[in-house]
């Protein structure tokens, strides 16, 4: 399920732009990493779903903040709080 109404912050940095986990909705201070749907090291796109992120009501599609090469920080099945990086495309 693609939720287009995410709005994904980025951090852009020298190093590329920061992934985050995002938040879905008001009472939302958490989620965790249902699957990454790409690669660590891989080409992403844009827009492109790059992670499945799960909360207490849903699973979503987290698409790409932008193009380049994905670098996975984050790791599955584990929680976070909203706003941690946990990927950073160069």
């Amino acid at each position: 399920m693609m939720y287009s109404d995410v709005t994904v912050h980025t951090r852009v940095h020298a190093v590329g732009v920061e992934v985050l986990i995002p938040k879905l909705g008001f009472a939302m201070n958490e989620g965790s990493i249902a699957q990454w749907l790409v690669a660590d090291g891989a080409h992403v796109a844009e827009g492109q779903p790059i992670y499945s992120l799960e909360s207490d009501k849903s699973v979503v599609e987290i698409e790409s903040p932008a193009a380049g090469l994905l670098r996975i920080i984050g790791r599955t099945g584990e929680v976070y709080a909203v706003g941690t990086v946990i990927g950073e495309i160069s």
